[in-house]
């Protein structure tokens, strides 16, 4: 499995950047960050798509955790997260989302949710993999 998150905006060199970058090295799957600064290209269709909006919704980390297992299972190897910018996410953005998922009501800094969303996959795979980091 790969993960790659694509980041509305500008992050390199931020702390929250570093953080981000932290969490998904220590992932035993290739991950990265692709920053798109406000040009709206999306790549290639990734197996899975997963766009971060208010409008999402809200799962628990072992929610999460489930979704990748699930992934997983059924051999699908790129997963896409995709964190707009200012402007939020276009109408073709919104349509190619398999899941629309929310860190809560309340709004989030882009580079926050780089590092949140980082955290996220690596607690996922943890609880996956029965590592005692999430002892929830």
């Amino acid at each position: 499995m790969r993960i790659t998150i694509l980041a509305g905006g500008r992050g390199a060199g931020s702390e929250e950047q570093a953080i981000a970058e932290r969490y998904l090295a220590r992932l035993a799957v290739p991950a990265r960050i692709v920053e798109t600064g406000r040009a709206r290209k999306l790549p290639t269709r990734a197996d899975v798509t997963v766009v971060l909006d208010e409008t999402g919704v809200n799962l628990s980390s072992q929610a999460l955790a489930a979704r990748f297992a699930g992934w997983r299972e059924a051999g699908r190897r790129e997963i896409l997260f995709i964190i707009g910018d200012a402007d939020g996410h276009s109408a073709e953005v919104l349509g190619r989302a398999e899941l629309c998922l929310a860190f809560g009501a309340a709004t989030w800094p882009h580079l926050l949710v780089r590092a949140m969303l980082a955290e996220q996959i690596y607690r996922a795979f943890t609880i996956l993999d029965g590592h005692p980091y999430h002892r929830g």
